[in-house]
């Protein structure tokens, strides 16, 4: 990869198990959570008696190896180092895979260590990694934690550590980590033990190594209880059949071989795929996004509600299956898995049917993750920051890209008269919205805006695609009438003069990215001229900085997942490639080293407060659109 990650993925699970490094070398600093707080994990090599450091920090001790490559593929993370003689390849392996639920939710994920003679002597090593308590804890030293040693099965040794007073889901908000629940490091043919550094403990595991025979090590989590929906407690989806942590680390260890033949199929898949679809860069980036984005997420299934695939808003707010972040990672859900879609958008479904919701329109939120108890944003249910266009536009636009792709049509069946109620909403208020706030507003509310209605014009078509899809045809045309008139309309009061149209209908001479028209163009509904989308497309160049296009006039900020869509408007692949270049220079040189960041100043590329959100699948729109998967066609 020529990309240098402003950070590298190593545990990717869910918000809570989360583990990057964010330097050039693995063994430069610590260890970190993606919130930037450590969550130390050293790893150290001993080579005939010698100690060497191959990951965290100089306070690890150990004298540094030599990093040599680093290598990121979409769920793996391989670094390669030499010293003494021998060289050492370090895999980190999170099979998160989205078609496999079972998988994609197991608290389990890997570290692989090889080493080989680079001066063809014999020499004796031994591996050594170790875990500080700050994994199990908000902050290391914060309370006292419980320990203990365990074998399972025939060769795997193991440490558990976990909070003596095991607050189960008493923790929620954005910039915090999990202080409940167990934390598991475990050895293949090894042993592990215990010891204390600097008032911290440390879970340690160490395996010898030779050429022909690697070593293997585990990092699991059990949280116990993972989300508390509507104020029922519910169990991570892996814990179904009753299967225990003890039980899903033998069956990991089992898998690993067979799972890591996968990882290199998938892998290689999705950049080709990519590569195809949007150059060398545009595959990178995808690849890089991949395990970030289901790492955002934690899969649980209700007994009334079926799958549930809540989000975390990280480092924005914390708000939980929030329906303005479910709305741009879609792409990559629709790509590989359409269900978590539905996932993502039954709590919302659950809280508005609720008599808890006061409003006909969308909620932002569910709540503050982990508590999916209601929405928290704009104090809940106060009328001033709501989002109303924005989020019936969401959902609508969401559970229709879901069926088309999957064919499954039951979530829109069994809520239909909710979603009749949206977009008849979109369809009373959407061609001129008033003065609110939405997701390409970061500066202030503003009235007329021409990019919200294109969403609302999006929502009245996704309805009319439901209806027609779910066997109510007869219903269907006045949707398609309401988005048509709505279309014609908006370009006759957008349009700046010269081809390309206004941030507002009431701001002659603006722009802003219209990325909401992309639906247009994937699902083939063909609403808006072609003309108008190239005017307004061919617009956007003279506008473009270092790092990218800005959103719109009043600013130089702009957004990854909303760029990608934009780009996807592009007539041509040259021009998409165009386009996401200055993107991937903004990844590539931003000195926040940080998980992926979607806000970011397009003339300094530093990020803006949000960090690891899920939105950048939304990157992954062109590779949706070179699938065909979104394209509807209309019934005879």
């Amino acid at each position: 990869m020529k990309l240098r990650a402003p950070a590298v993925p190593l545990i990717t699970i869910d918000p809570y198990f989360s583990v990057w490094s964010c330097a050039d070398r693995l063994n430069a600093s610590a260890t970190c959570h993606w919130t930037g707080h450590t969550n130390t994990i050293n790893g150290k090599l001993t080579v005939d008696g010698t100690v060497y450091r191959f990951m965290g920090g100089e306070e690890a001790g150990g004298i540094p190896m030599e990093q040599i490559s680093l290598d990121i593929t979409a769920l793996a993370s391989s670094y390669v180092f030499e010293a003494a003689g021998v060289r050492l390849t370090a895999r980190f392996f999170s099979p998160v895979f989205a078609g496999d639920l079972l998988l994609c939710s197991r608290p389990v994920s890997y570290l692989e260590l090889r080493a080989e003679s680079l001066d063809g002597a014999a020499h004796r090593i031994e591996a050594e990694i170790s875990a500080s308590e700050e994994l199990c804890l908000d902050a290391a030293r914060e309370e006292p934690i419980e320990l203990s040693k365990l074998k399972l099965g025939e060769d795997i040794s193991a440490v558990r550590m976990g909070s003596a007073a095991q607050p189960v889901l008493g923790n929620s908000g954005d910039d915090t980590r999990i202080n409940w629940g167990y934390f598991f490091l475990c050895v293949r043919g090894g042993q592990a033990d215990l010891y204390k550094a600097r008032g911290e403990t440390f879970a340690a595991a160490r395996a010898e190594l030779t050429e022909t025979a690697p070593a293997l090590f585990a990092f699991a989590y059990d949280d116990i209880e993972s989300i508390e929906y509507f104020h029922k407690r519910l169990k991570g989806y892996w814990k179904k059949g009753g299967r225990t942590i003890e039980r899903a680390i033998e069956e990991a260890f089992a898998d690993y071989e067979k799972l890591s033949e996968r990882e290199r199929s998938f892998s290689a898949s999705l950049y080709e795929s990519a590569l195809e679809a949007g150059g060398e860069q545009y595959a990178e980036m995808l690849t890089l996004a991949y395990r970030q984005v289901m790492a955002g997420h934690k899969l649980v299934e209700d007994d009334e509600d079926g799958l549930l695939y809540i989000s975390k808003e990280c480092l924005s707010n914390g708000c939980a299956a929030t329906v303005d972040v479910s709305y741009p990672s879609m792409p990559m859900y629709l790509y590989y898995n359409p269900e978590l879609v539905n996932g993502m958008m039954r709590p919302a479904i659950r809280y508005a049917k609720s008599g808890a919701w006061p409003f006909e329109f969308a909620p932002h939120d569910v709540g503050c993750y982990p508590l999916v108890n209601g929405q928290v944003y704009s104090n809940g249910t106060d009328p001033e920051h709501q989002m109303p266009i924005e989020e019936c536009g969401n959902m609508l636009v969401m559970a229709a890209a879901a069926a088309v792709v999957s064919g499954d049509v039951s979530l829109f069946a069994e809520n239909k008269e909710l979603f009749r109620q949206w977009a008849g909403y979109l369809v009373r208020y959407g061609a001129d919205p008033e003065d609110q706030i939405c997701t390409d507003d970061f500066f202030k509310h503003m009235p007329h805006n021409c990019n919200l209605s294109l969403k609302a014009v999006m929502g009245v078509a996704s309805m009319a695609i439901m209806l027609e899809l779910s066997g109510a045809p007869e219903e269907a045309p006045a949707y398609w009438s309401a988005a048509k008139e709505m279309v014609q309309s908006w370009v006759e009061r957008a349009q700046n003069g010269d081809g390309s149209f206004r941030l507002a209908f009431d701001q002659p001479g603006s722009y802003s990215l219209k990325y909401n028209m992309v639906w247009d163009k994937l699902f083939g509904t063909e609403l808006f001229p072609a003309d108008s989308i190239k005017g307004e497309f061919d617009s956007y160049w003279q506008y473009g900085n270092q790092y990218g296009i800005p959103l719109d006039c009043r600013g130089t900020t702009s957004k990854t997942d909303w760029l990608a869509w934009t780009a996807a408007l592009a007539g041509t692949r040259d021009e998409f490639i165009r386009f996401m270049a200055p993107v991937w220079r903004y990844f590539h040189e931003t000195e926040n080293r940080v998980p992926m960041s979607d806000w970011y100043s397009t003339k300094t590329a530093k990020r803006f407060y949000s960090q690891n959100r899920t939105v950048q699948g939304g990157l992954f729109i062109k590779l949706l659109e070179q699938s065909g998967r979104c394209r509807y066609k209309r019934p005879e």
